[in-house]
């Protein structure tokens, strides 16, 4: 006897051994079963996932003589002249090589004559997008009314192209992609019942290699069988079918994790030899971080469509990388992604973009930072240079904010004596704020709109009027040192400054020589504040809200 492919030798013969079809062999059975037959149906779907297979197991149960749960007995006169292809009944067609009007025009004849044995008379017409539209035209009306016990089953991987006058008249089944899994299971069933031999990561590429269609699977274990024989394994599956071997990316995860340089170069060196495509390459690596990303966000490995054994691998990296380490991965994959196709040197390329992502460094959470700062111990000397910066020296010019009057009260509470009246001050302060003008235009302008309110002491406390003026004191800290040297020439001893406004802001201190911030919360401990202060002037930057 002649050799009979897979894919022919396994067809299913009943609606109980469709693969991954239950949706629609279940509705189907349960019409025949209530005598709910429609006139016609269209079958919509991916190329071999089971459309023309199913359409002959229906018009087989239609005709046979002893069905039995909707499904048919293949036994009887009916069922073994269908499966021998001689039923005169079942007529199947090709659309893409009867397309034309004058065949379409031939079938409306034959629809005429009533089914010679079986109870049904069914025109199968596969491809059926493949018809010229006055082909379409001249079905619709005989689609539309056919003749009794006669019925239409249309079968199409492209279902746009089919006129909506067509499909409005018939009832439609769309037919999915077979999962990764359920293939797997029957490429298993296949070789054992064969007395084949074959691992389960072999059984993963030719599933994932057929993306969803069962005949494309089995007519790749076909092949495998003729190059491995009876025992197929990974390493001869991928050279048989030129499939980059996914250990290659466990190779460089492991890089990056480890920043080794020099696998990158060993990795390109691998594809440019095995004649390995670098765009199939990205994209692998692509959907090898798209699986890593959901083991760590999942903390398990369930929904990766891989073997047993790289999902356990998976999981060794759930401690290596965060939600935002792969994120950038992700994002920098996909933009050379998009470069590679316009580069002359893909090599190059590739060896430069690997470098770059075992270079990445791995992203800390802002929360990490935080209790990464609340346990870290203040040196001694900055606990003491922060400690200073809130003692109020008579060398130190002070800048509040708040209440101007709780604040007046707290100055004045820690004062003996005034040595500027107010007055003086008054009549005097357009006078200071000019010769400032001299030196800083602009914090002169700031305190053209003040006013002095208290003398007390030697501090002068100066009431600021909008936010304008107190961003501009904000932003010229480093010399207000010179208010003080320049208070002398015109009130005649040096003085220091407080400045009272309404406006919710950083208070901060600033010297001769230097210029720090110094931001005191009362609801805090002595070494809490400090701790902050020295954060801030570490790394330069300003508390916003507390």
């Amino acid at each position: 006897m002649s050799f009979l492919v897979t894919a022919r030798k396994w067809r299913p013969q009943k609606f109980e051994e469709l693969v991954g079809q239950e949706h629609i062999s279940t509705t189907i059975k349960n019409a025949i079963i209530n005598e709910r037959i429609a006139h016609a149906y269209i079958f919509a779907g991916p190329r071999g996932v089971g459309k023309t297979t199913t359409a002959r197991i229906f018009a087989k149960i239609l005709n046979c003589l002893n069905p039995t749960n909707g499904e048919p007995c293949n036994k009887c006169e009916m069922c073994n002249s269908f499966n021998n292809s001689q039923s005169l009944d079942v007529i199947e067609i090709d659309g893409a090589s009867n397309r034309r009007i004058e065949e379409i025009r031939t079938l409306r004849e034959s629809v005429k004559y009533a089914p010679t044995k079986g109870n049904y008379k069914v025109y199968i017409i596969d491809e059926v997008h493949m018809l010229t539209t006055e082909s379409f035209n001249a079905l619709l009306k005989t689609l539309e009314e056919p003749p009794d016990r006669t019925i239409f089953i249309f079968a199409t991987t492209d279902v746009h192209k089919v006129p909506p006058t067509i499909i409005s008249r018939c009832q439609r089944f769309d037919f999915r992609r077979i999962e990764i899994g359920t293939l797997k299971h029957t490429i298993k069933k296949i070789a054992d019942a064969e007395n084949i031999k074959i691992d389960d990561q072999s059984l993963t590429i030719i599933a994932k290699k057929a993306d969803g269609a069962l005949r494309d699977a089995e007519s790749l274990f076909d092949q495998l069988v003729s190059f491995c024989g009876n025992d197929i394994n990974a390493k001869e599956v991928a050279t048989m079918l030129n499939i980059i071997d996914e250990d290659i990316y466990f190779e460089l995860t492991d890089a990056i994790n480890s920043k080794n340089f020099g696998s990158a170069f060993n990795i390109t060196s691998t594809i440019y030899e095995n004649g390995w495509n670098f765009i199939d390459f990205l994209n692998g690596l692509i959907e090898h971080f798209r699986n890593l990303m959901t083991v760590i966000v999942r903390k398990d490995s369930k929904l990766i469509e891989s073997s047993e054994d790289h999902q356990k691998k998976f999981l060794n990296y759930l401690d290596c990388f965060s939600e935002g380490d792969i994120l950038r991965i992700l994002g920098y994959l996909n933009k050379v992604q998009y470069e590679i196709r316009s580069s002359q040197n893909p090599k190059l390329k590739i060896e430069v973009s690997l470098c770059h992502l075992i270079g990445l460094q791995k992203t800390s959470q802002i929360s990490e930072l935080i209790e990464g700062l609340n346990k870290a111990e203040l040196p001694e000397k900055k606990k003491e240079q922060s400690n200073n910066l809130i003692q109020h020296s008579s060398h130190n010019l002070n800048i509040q904010y708040g209440d101007p009057e709780k604040s007046k009260e707290d100055i004045e509470a820690t004062v003996h004596e005034p040595s500027v009246n107010l007055d003086t001050l008054t009549s005097n302060w357009m006078n200071f704020i000019e010769l400032i003008n001299t030196q800083k235009f602009a914090l002169g302008a700031s305190l053209q709109n003040s006013k002095p309110l208290e003398s007390n002491d030697n501090t002068i406390i100066v009431e600021l009027n909008s936010k304008e003026d107190v961003d501009i004191i904000e932003n010229n800290r480093s010399y207000l040192s010179c208010l003080m040297e320049n208070s002398e020439q015109i009130f005649n001893q040096k003085l220091n400054f407080s400045f009272i406004s309404k406006f919710s802001s950083p208070q901060f201190v600033s010297d001769n020589k230097s210029s720090v911030i110094s931001n005191v919360d009362p609801n805090l401990s002595q070494d809490e504040n400090s701790l902050i202060n020295a954060i801030l002037n570490e790394l330069g930057g300003r508390e916003i809200n507390r």
